[in-house]
């Protein structure tokens, strides 16, 4: 049995970009006393830019509200995507919550017609401000977490976050009875979620169509 406690102390992660951001080496083989759970990932970010033109099918110009540190990351699969479905993208960085209203304004500056908004603590904690903002400016919006969906947003479509933590805990068991951080792959999510909000769908004039009602997880009434 292999014994951790000589070695560096194991680490169980739920996060995002996890190769990106070198905290592993690979997915299938992350090396050294860290692995877990990769929540989101460039594949995730398109196809919650794919479902957005579904509901919006005549969108040619998307806005991306975003925080700085995710230009790296998120960017690059977010605009081979945007570019295969032939939309153009504006950016519209966060960084602090002063931030959310002028971003709204670029966006109405930049005729966006549509809102992708890409993970961050911040966002979480100003979802109803940003719901709020995407309703006044008529903007069909896609959240990655189902909590926005729940409390207004139109669309949302990411990990069911219970699943993926009760997996995480799995992997510290397997960890305390003796398995190698590096033999066990960080997984990605399982369960994806397609939340869609259709109070808002009818607010902002939408007819979401039924082959995604149909695919749909849940269906707010």
């Amino acid at each position: 049995m292999f014994s951790w406690r000589s070695q560096p102390t194991p680490v169980v992660f739920v996060g995002s970009y996890v190769v990106e951001r070198g905290l592993v080496q690979s997915l299938a083989r992350p090396g050294g006393h860290v692995t877990g759970l990769s929540l989101i990932g460039s594949d995730l970010e398109a196809k919650r830019l794919q479902i957005l033109k579904e509901v919006v099918p005549k969108v040619s110009r998307v806005g991306v509200l975003m925080p700085p540190g995710q230009n790296r990351f998120s960017m690059p699969g977010v605009e081979a995507a945007a570019r295969s479905l032939g939309l153009g993208i504006t950016r519209l960085e966060v960084q602090v919550a002063d931030d959310i209203e002028p971003a709204f304004e670029t966006a109405a500056k930049d005729r966006v017609q549509a809102l992708l908004t890409l993970s961050s603590p911040l966002f979480n904690a100003q979802k109803q401000r940003i719901i709020n903002l995407a309703a006044k400016h008529r903007l069909p919006a896609m959240y990655e977490d189902r909590e926005f969906a729940e409390v207004g947003g139109l669309l949302s479509y990411g990990p069911d976050i219970a699943d993926v933590f009760r997996r995480a805990a799995g992997y510290v068991d397997k960890i305390l009875k003796g398995a190698r951080p590096a033999d066990l792959p960080v997984e990605q999510p399982t369960k994806v979620e397609l939340v869609i909000n259709l109070k808002t769908a009818r607010a902002l004039g939408i007819t979401i169509p039924k082959s995604l009602l149909l695919r749909a997880n849940e269906v707010i009434q």
